[in-house]
């Protein structure tokens, strides 16, 4: 004999109903025997619940939801049962409906509503339900009897959440079977006590129905049938990729029901414990799916937790001080004063100094827990002794749970590192001696986040995945993205790692998807359902967002985007960028950054700043982390720069070796912005900060190169004239140059804490001698590389290698949240 049980959703329509015939008729054909507990039809409490209330308060609305309940059990009978017998049902129905009316009649005329009549009213929604489900399954050919649990469950008189008398109702049960052969259909949820009134077995008892009576009978097995398709890892509401977990042990199951896990109601297991009873939890969407069975032991398991669990809002209660210290009793006075205030107490942790307690409960029993334990503790508060209760609001409860946790080390420190690099607040910690549970506190506006680092890192750790917020889309920006979609099978392939792209803004249109926006057609999402760009409200929704393993990638060079890079680091959410700006602006900026960046766990990257896909910053901190003493830097750090004074050779005019790298498109619109030298300046600057050296940027003594007149020009037409008519001043430094074999080359230095940007000759001897081409060069004299520099050479401008640089460092991310 099997017990199934199928919840409100499984019998929300007419539709659905047919689909719990067809799994029983499957069950009947196999000559399996059964009986089958219903719930009532989905939302049918809840309008019993809300035209109780309003009955109570005297108002008659109470009757328009009466009759939507009417019309939608009538329509049921009307749409499942045949013609012929249809008139005999629709009378018994509107006999119920008759009785619930009556009875919220008294209601609306005594403006009274006690326990008592609201358990009497409930019962309607499960007799309802399950005598029409009975006459289409007999409709069917399945003999059936309806019966009403009422008879046979006995309980106290705790209306509500009434307590089993299992002695009386086992033997009710067990009478009734031997007399009752064919199968039953049983109404969930309600029971009666001694004098026969109706009681309750608390909300969602329908499941606690299913496992009296498969207790009483000793069924083979209870299946109880929902609407997703059994125990998942993770609320799959908040968690995408949560996934059905195929076995729990009974233990497992328990406590992942009081933590959130709401497939099953807590007290469901304990008969079923007792019996050792498996219960199968399945989907009737999808009934092939196979599910979850809980059974007295767990499957062997590849993961280290079986799952993760939350409840939502929770308060958190502190009391403190000497009095509590060492003092006998005072955690049963505590306790005893929320007992009879009937407050249920969720998790518990204390101090192991004794000098502080906490608890968290449900919110609305704050005020009533402040008053029970100020007044048990009135004396102490007021001998200061013990503080006054304290109150803590806006908080969720996470736990991890599985009996894998049993001695397995390194697990508290995956759950911590998880959530410190997300920057999620541990505020209270409790772990029970049986380590099947870890709980954290942690604030309401982070459970989402938490919950999915959590799943990620335990059920998918051989995997990562993050998430991706660009602001400024013009070439940089641009490429980067087609990098993204071009690598991202090779990423998911060989490093598990998918990169997802939410949100996109150029400075006019901005666009969000949190699924992930499809890379292959970005701009026509940005283009057609784009809202209008505005800086603060993309900052704003990407900190709303909260999605774990967030990265904001700045591809602009505007100073207006890095005056909100304090409070993306502040929001433990990474920064990769090639602006320049933030690490070469003043030097408080500087350090407040990557103090923020310490602080809340997030990284602050930048090697684009310096030499573009070139590794300068990482190769310079290698140096400096592992020892080596940086004894002078040298650099050509300007692609344009570069190219200009490696094309000027020969007989060729200054200004017309200018004029062709702006046509070539290598210098700004007005090259003068390249030529004075400053763009250079800002990155030996940032250089100089990642040796340690204090400087702002109007320490670095930078030589002017150009006459003044080029420098006064009101226009570039203007500008590119008058170098002309100044070409000698390049001439003769060319000239010079040329007579001591050298070469003229554009350099910016490091040396004794002195930074500076010149135009110097060097000879053949010196590692700049032979550039080419737009390459930049950066040599590191250091202790260890004293007699021959340690030289990096290649590409130092460009759209390809510049975003490559990014692309690299959001990678690098990746493997600084995974390990």
């Amino acid at each position: 004999m099997k017990i199934l049980k199928f919840g409100g959703t499984s019998v929300g329509s007419a539709e659905t109903i047919a689909t719990v015939c067809s799994i029983l008729k499957k069950h009947h054909q196999n000559n399996q025997q059964f009986s089958v507990v219903f719930s009532a039809m989905s939302g049918i409490t809840n309008d019993i619940i809300m035209m109780s209330k309003l009955a109570a308060e005297g108002k008659s609305a109470h009757q328009d939801i009466l009759k939507k309940i009417e019309e939608r059990h009538v329509s049921l009978v009307k749409t499942l049962i045949d013609v012929k017998v249809q008139s005999r049902v629709i009378a018994n129905v509107k006999k119920l409906i008759n009785e619930l009316e009556d009875v919220l009649n008294s209601v609306l005329q005594l403006w009274e509503l006690s326990l008592r009549t609201q358990d009497y009213l409930l019962s309607f929604g499960e007799r309802l339900s399950a005598y029409i489900v009975s006459e289409y399954l007999k409709e069917n050919g399945i003999q059936c009897e309806f019966l009403d649990a009422r008879e046979l469950v006995k309980t106290d008189s705790n209306f509500g959440n009434a307590k089993v008398d299992f002695k009386a109702t086992e033997k009710n049960i067990k009478s009734y079977f031997e007399n009752h052969k064919v199968a039953q259909v049983i109404t969930g949820f309600i029971a009666s006590n001694e004098q026969g009134e109706t009681t309750t077995l608390g909300r969602g008892g329908s499941d606690y129905t299913a496992s009296i009576f498969a207790s009483a009978i000793g069924a083979e097995e209870i299946e109880i049938w929902t609407d997703v398709d059994g125990m998942m890892t993770a609320d799959p509401r908040k968690v995408k990729r949560a996934f059905t977990l195929p076995a729990l042990s009974y233990v497992e199951a328990m406590e992942m029901s009081h933590f959130g896990a709401k497939v099953i109601y807590p007290p469901t297991l304990q008969p079923a414990f007792n019996k050792k009873i498996p219960i199968w939890i399945k989907n009737t969407f999808n009934p092939e799916f196979e599910g979850t069975i809980i059974s007295a032991k767990s499957r062997p398991s590849d993961f280290l937790i079986k799952g993760i669990t939350s409840i939502q809002k929770i308060a958190l209660v502190s009391l403190q001080g000497s009095g509590i210290m060492g003092v006998p009793g005072a955690s049963a006075r505590l306790f005893n004063a929320l007992a009879k205030e009937k407050i249920n107490i969720i998790l518990i942790t204390q101090a192991s100094s004794e000098y502080s307690i906490c608890f968290a409960i449900e919110p609305s029993d704050s005020d009533r827990a402040k008053s029970a334990i100020e007044s048990e503790f009135a004396q102490e508060i007021h001998d200061k002794k013990v503080d006054k209760a304290h109150i803590e609001n806006n908080l969720s409860i996470i736990a991890i749970i599985g009996d894998n946790m049993r001695h397995t080390s390194g697990i508290s420190g995956k759950l911590f590192s998880t959530l410190g690099k997300n920057g999620i607040n541990v505020i209270a910690i409790a772990q029970g001696s049986s380590e099947l549970n870890l709980s954290v506190v942690i604030p309401e506006h982070d459970l989402n986040k938490a919950l999915n680092s959590l799943h990620e890192s335990f059920f998918y750790f051989d995997q990562n995945s993050l998430n991706v917020f660009l602001v400024g889309l013009g070439l940089i920006g641009k490429t980067l993205l087609n990098q993204i979609e071009k690598q991202a099978q090779f990423l998911l392939e060989k490093r598990l790692l998918k990169i997802n792209v939410i949100a996109i803004s150029n400075t006019s249109k901005m666009y969000f998807d949190a699924d992930s926006i499809p890379l292959n057609h970005w701009d026509n999402k940005l283009n057609e359902k784009g809202e209008s760009a505005s800086l603060p409200d993309f900052i704003n929704q990407m900190i709303a967002l909260n999605l774990p393993n967030s990265v904001f990638v700045d591809c602009t060079s505007s100073k207006e985007v890095i005056k909100h890079y304090e409070e993306i680091l502040n929001s433990s959410i990474s920064i990769v960028t090639p602006n320049k700006l933030a690490n070469s602006g003043t030097g408080q900026t500087y350090q407040k950054l990557r103090n923020s960046a310490m602080k809340h766990g997030a990284k602050f990257l930048y090697e684009t700043n310096v030499g573009a896909g070139l590794p300068v910053i990482n190769t310079l901190q290698d140096l400096i982390f592992s020892g080596d003493e940086i004894l002078k830097i040298e650099g050509i750090l300007s692609g344009t720069l570069s190219y200009i004074f490696n094309t000027f050779k020969g007989d060729k005019k200054f200004s017309d070796v200018v004029k062709e790298a702006k046509e070539k498109g290598f210098t700004e619109p007005d090259p003068r912005d390249d030529l004075n030298g400053m763009d250079v300046a800002r990155k030996i600057l940032i250089l100089s900060r990642e040796v340690g050296v204090s400087m702002e940027i109007a320490d670095v003594s930078v030589e002017n190169i150009l006459p003044e007149l080029c420098l006064k020009a009101k226009t570039v037409d203007e500008f590119l004239d008058l170098l002309e008519q100044n070409n000698h001043v390049f001439s003769e430094r060319r000239e010079k140059a040329d007579k001591e074999a050298k070469v003229l080359r554009f350099i910016a230095s490091l040396e004794q804490g002195k930074a500076k940007v010149t135009l110097q000759a060097v000879d053949a001897n010196h590692p700049f001698y032979s550039l080419s081409g737009s390459d930049n060069m950066i040599a590191f004299t250091t202790q260890r590389y004293k007699e021959r520099p340690l030289v990096i050479k290649g590409p130092g401008a460009g759209a390809e290698v510049t975003a490559a640089g990014v692309f690299a460092e959001i990678i690098s991310i990746s493997n600084y949240l995974k390990g």
